[in-house]
């Protein structure tokens, strides 16, 4: 490190936050305006070390080419949607975000929606601006004894139920990685998706936008709704299916609702403009000074410790590490990583805890990195967005019990790392290993020992070991037109379970893979996609 690393500020950030970096010892250039001007920028990019952004400045591959002396990149706010992060990875440049500070803000501007949609507030302003007196226009709900219907628990969502329970509303939660004994510590009734929608009186959004949970409030969805609900959206744009949603409210089964985030952003236009009794805000949730100085004065933290001291945190493309651990760890950190990501991919329950074996030479390594890359791993299946960081919270936050076990070298490998899922009504495990090539491995798969190389997209197969599945398989993944790039078998024994692990040249679909579960040779299909 320089005795004094130099830093960028290319976007609008604090005067306290700029300060923060003088007062470390980090020289600072604070040029406000110079993110919108990607030429100026590239032609200066490589006097610096460090560049701090916020959205409007764009990290491209073309940026980070002129960028020859940049280690870090830190973005005052959650979304990195700005930075090519694979680019910045291969650069060895460092992308960190600070994904927890605007969760109140954005929790207390969910509620500020809640309370605007029950007393349509912003018709009633708008009326009376007019020098109308409506008074019996504007008949509006209590939320004292109503129930809230919280989709998503974690970070926000924890937010936004104690602030509920404060206002005595019942509050139920949809959520798949809750456990019971979290639930039972928010203060709310763990339910189904479907029970939800048929019992709450308002409902509120704090999940990503995944695979999963695209569209979560479908048609098919809406139909299921108690009559007389309201709809809260301050988390992500997409969940919602926003026609079906305006054709409800024009019915009558939905009473009203309340929008932050859209489908396309930005929204000039949406079936739900211009409806009475639906409150929409220009992706407000994070828009208060308090949410913009904390997440400004985080990343001027963050960026001078790592620049002083090598200190990492919450960083999205490495593991918090030591630069000396990072050349042992790195391969056995990607093993890890797609260990979780394997049982996180396999696993649809809650999960109550997740268990993970040390054995051998990978047992004496940094075993705080290696299990936050597990953790990340699982839950990644349902937030994309996770990191290294945020995974180890993010379990806490949902009462999943990360456990430890080291033990010397017991099999036939010189170090192994097994990952066991529990939920109520099973346990998942998988075992894996780095060869000599660096590259990771799955060594067993239920107790079914294999050797499968890591691949971006995979196919799980699971069978009763009899003639003519394998046959099958192919012969149905053909008539699909999935073409099969590799595949690795296994069995426990003659006769008894086996399993198949088939590598694609692209994701199989919906349909395809519905195709294959419905011909009643398998036990479990089931896609899998990993970073490689």
């Amino acid at each position: 490190m320089n005795d004094m690393p130099k830093v960028l500020v290319s976007d609008k950030l604090s005067e306290t936050a700029v300060q923060i970096f003088r007062d470390r010892g980090v020289e600072v250039d604070y040029l406000p305006d110079l993110g919108k001007d990607k030429d100026k920028l590239a032609e200066i990019i490589g006097q610096y070390d460090g560049l701090a952004i916020r959205s409007a400045t764009k990290v491209t591959d073309k940026l980070l080419e002129a960028a020859t002396n940049l280690k870090v990149i830190g973005r005052a706010g959650i979304g990195v949607d700005n930075v090519d992060i694979p680019a910045a990875s291969k650069k060895g440049v460092i992308v960190m975000n600070t994904p927890f500070g605007n969760s109140v803000t954005t929790a207390e501007h969910a509620i500020a929606m809640m309370f605007a949609v029950a007393r349509q507030l912003p018709e009633a302003s708008v009326s009376t601006h007019a020098g109308k007196w409506e008074k019996n226009r504007f008949m509006g709900v209590e939320l004292f004894n109503k129930t809230l219907g919280v989709i998503g628990a974690g970070n926000i969502g924890g937010i936004v139920i104690d602030r509920a329970l404060g206002l005595h509303m019942k509050v139920l939660a949809y959520d798949p990685f809750l456990s019971e004994d979290r639930a039972k510590e928010l203060g709310v009734t763990k339910v189904e998706l479907d029970d939800l929608l048929a019992r709450a009186d308002f409902i509120t959004f704090h999940v990503p936008l995944t695979e999963k949970t695209k569209n979560i409030l479908s048609r098919e969805a809406i139909a299921k709704l108690k009559k007389g609900v309201r709809i809260i959206n301050c988390a992500r744009g997409g969940l919602v299916d926003e026609e079906a949603l305006a054709e409800a409210l024009k019915d009558g089964r939905v009473a009203g609702a309340a929008f932050d985030v859209f489908a396309v952003e930005p929204a000039t236009d949406s079936p739900l403009f211009n409806l009475p009794n639906v409150v929409v805000t220009p992706h407000l949730g994070a828009a208060t000074t308090e949410a913009q100085e904390n997440v400004a004065l985080q990343v001027a933290e963050q960026m001078s410790d790592y620049l002083l001291s090598g200190a990492v945190q919450n960083a999205l493309n490495m593991p918090s590490v030591t630069a000396e651990e990072a050349a042992v760890m790195g391969p056995w950190i990607k093993l890890a990583s797609h260990l979780g990501a394997f049982v996180g991919q396999m696993t649809d329950e809650p999960i109550k805890a997740i268990n993970v074996l040390y054995d051998g030479v990978v047992s004496e390594m940094n075993l705080n990195a290696l299990n936050a890359a597990v953790i990340a791993g699982v839950m990644k299946a349902g937030n994309p967005d996770v990191n290294m960081v945020s995974a180890p919270v993010m379990a806490k936050e949902r009462g999943v019990q990360v456990s430890t076990t080291k033990q010397d070298k017991a099999g036939a490998f010189e170090g192994y790392v097994k990952v066991t899922c529990v939920t109520e009504t099973r346990e998942r495990s998988i075992a894996g290993t780095v060869f000599s090539d660096g590259k990771p491995r799955f060594i067993q798969i239920r107790g079914i020992n294999v050797d499968a190389e890591v691949g971006h997209h995979m196919l799980y197969t699971r069978n009763k070991d009899v003639p003519g599945v394998i046959g099958a398989l192919g012969m149905t993944l053909g008539d699909l037109g999935v073409n099969i790039a590799n595949f690795t078998l296994g069995r426990s024994a003659n006769g008894a379970d086996a399993i198949a692990i088939l590598y694609l040249d692209e994701a199989i679909s919906d349909e395809a893979l519905a195709t294959l579960q419905n011909t009643g040779k398998f036990l479990q299909a089931r896609r899998l996609q990993f970073e490689v």
